[in-house]
């Protein structure tokens, strides 16, 4: 079993009512439309909480500035590493590039929002994720597309232009979905929600986000309960056959 997983920064579960792909998906998936993140709930603590499965008061980083880690923790990439497996990164924010120790990534694919547009960026990373999988299959593929929160910051979270984003990020992922080789599972989730034009609190918009479960070994149609942000490294864990690091919080979804 190989595993996708792409997040789409600042993407509210009641956005999707309208989107066709994301009601395909549900049909498909065990899924969520009410997963907990951390606070505060701001994308750098969200990724190291979902990467690291500890809250942010544990991990330490409480803003979107990186700062090492005082009693450091291993993260997924770090855990399936130790497993043998070989992880790819392709993102458009580059803080991101902090989520994973030197030498725990297989492959790394960096475009950047602000010089090539945040469109443009989503879709040339969805390009070139499609074609490393289709070239190498790595076990473990961690998309992350990033111009929904751009537009909610800029428009306005449920706006036209937000909306605009949700869909064509929905786009992407379903032409990634498609291509995907039968042994891939699919995980699609959030970082956080948003409000007006920010994110950050503790109310129920900036703090709710779905979460898409496709492939083995997980039940199409099924409704998941009570689950966090915390719960995606260990879940990925076990399904590639890795051991969750001793400090891990979350549970394994299986």
């Amino acid at each position: 079993m190989k595993l996708l997983l792409v997040l789409v920064d600042g993407m509210r579960p009641d956005a999707l009512a309208d989107i066709p792909q994301a009601q395909r998906m549900m049909t498909e998936s065990t899924y969520s439309l009410d997963v907990r993140t951390v606070m505060p709930s701001v994308t750098l603590p969200c990724h190291m909480s979902l990467f690291h499965s500890v809250d942010p008061d544990r991990h330490g980083i409480t803003t979107n500035t990186y700062t090492p880690q005082v009693r450091p923790i291993a993260g997924l990439c770090e855990q399936l590493k130790a497993a043998g497996k070989q992880c790819a990164f392709f993102y458009n924010w580059h803080q991101l590039r902090d989520l994973c120790r030197p030498g725990s990534l297989s492959y790394e694919c960096f475009a950047s929002g602000k010089l090539h547009t945040w469109e443009k960026s989503n879709r040339m990373l969805t390009d070139a994720a499609m074609a490393h999988i289709a070239e190498y299959a790595p076990d473990f593929v961690f998309l992350y597309l990033g111009w929904v929160d751009e537009a909610g910051h800029g428009y306005g979270w449920m706006g036209e232009e937000y909306m605009r984003a949700v869909g064509s990020s929905w786009d992407d992922i379903e032409r990634i979905t498609a291509s995907l080789p039968e042994e891939y599972t699919v995980i699609v989730t959030a970082d956080h929600g948003g409000h007006g034009r920010s994110h950050g609190t503790d109310c129920a918009e900036d703090m709710t986000i779905p979460l898409f479960l496709k492939g083995a070994p997980f039940m199409a149609g099924k409704v998941l309960e009570g689950a966090n942000i915390k719960d995606i490294a260990p879940t990925v864990a076990a399904l590639l056959g890795a051991e969750p690091a001793p400090e891990w919080e979350g549970r394994n979804l299986l």
